[in-house]
């Protein structure tokens, strides 16, 4: 009896050897026992990802224009200097905490003020403050040369280099307290506040990190905020806002306690301190201002939430927290 090969395509380019006598529904048997490709679910079988529960930021306009904040998703707020970011931060970790929540702040420049904290009603015991600094590097490079020569040295060629260096040595930090912290699942808000990071800096995070933020807290009830200049996460965030701010027309304007010629400056971050050049600062060039009203505008830029706001602009005023 010979033998003689047959190939099918649903065989895989297998070969089998079969009997010439072999009846055609035997064929189609032997066929049929073979391995097939696994099953294809269509499209309307597929499972639906459950929409997100939403909490509230403690602002009413906001929470008009988004619904909340969403568990278990990433919210991006950007903005400038004295935009009102900050206040809409404190505001939602003071809400946070009121819920009975543990929440987390990874401050990147070490920004926060407590006070303004106390006093915009955060619940300090439930609350993890992570402050990112630097380590600062002996220069090498300059030893040898006398001490004027030295200081020209630094003061010239080492000061950008200086903060390039600060300014990744703390977006390191952030990375991996921010990596940590989700993987505890233990956080009702964790907030990044990259507020006062440079732009160029903050754009070097890499993609993969939000993707992998996003899917950190995809499955768990935490809301991951982030507090910066202009979008960095790209689409790994499910809700974009744009702030600005203008000064109210009932603020009273302070000269600040403190003199602009300190190397570092105090900052009041509940709100705001109004550098010269600012869109905010006085008409007197040279001299900064505190203000203790102010009026922001919200702007909704990407929204993949299913509800949908009838309108992407909202206005709110704030008191700086200082100011009681």
């Amino acid at each position: 009896m010979s033998a003689s090969p047959v190939f099918s395509s649903a065989a895989f380019g297998r070969p089998f050897v079969l009997s010439p006598r072999l009846s055609s529904e035997a064929l189609w048997v032997q066929l049929g026992a073979t391995k097939k490709l696994p099953a294809i679910a269509p499209a309307s079988r597929l499972e639906v990802r459950p929409t997100p529960e939403i909490v509230s930021s403690g602002i009413r306009e906001l929470d008009a224009l988004t619904g909340g904040l969403p568990r278990g998703c990433l919210t991006e707020i950007c903005g400038s200097a004295s935009s009102g970011r900050t206040s809409i931060l404190l505001s939602a970790l003071a809400e946070a905490t009121r819920r009975g929540e543990v929440c987390a702040l990874v401050d990147a420049s070490d920004a926060l003020d407590p006070a303004s904290a106390a006093a915009a009603q955060i619940e300090m015991s439930r609350l993890l403050w992570i402050r990112c600094g630097y380590r600062k590097h002996a220069g090498t490079a300059a030893q040898g040369r006398p001490a004027e020569q030295r200081s020209a040295a630094l003061n010239i060629d080492g000061e950008i280099r200086r903060e390039r260096r600060k300014s990744e040595s703390q977006l390191e930090q952030v990375l991996k307290v921010t990596d940590l912290l989700l993987q505890s699942n233990g956080f009702g808000m964790i907030a990044l506040d990259l507020g006062d990071t440079h732009v160029q800096s903050a754009r070097r995070i890499p993609l993969a990190s939000w993707f992998r933020f996003r899917r950190a807290i995809e499955h768990t009830p935490t809301v991951l905020l982030v507090i910066e200049q202009q979008p960095i996460a790209g689409s790994c965030s499910s809700v974009l806002l744009q702030v600005s701010g203008a000064v109210s027309k009932g603020s009273e304007k302070k000269p600040p306690a403190f003199s602009m010629q300190h190397s570092r400056v105090p900052q009041i971050t509940g709100e705001p301190l109004i550098y010269p050049g600012s869109p905010l600062s006085a008409t007197r060039p040279g001299r900064a201002e505190l203000l203790d009203k102010f009026d922001v505008t919200v702007e909704l830029l990407r929204s993949r939430l299913e509800r949908k706001s009838p309108q992407s602009v909202v206005n709110f005023s704030s008191r700086a927290k200082w100011a009681g």
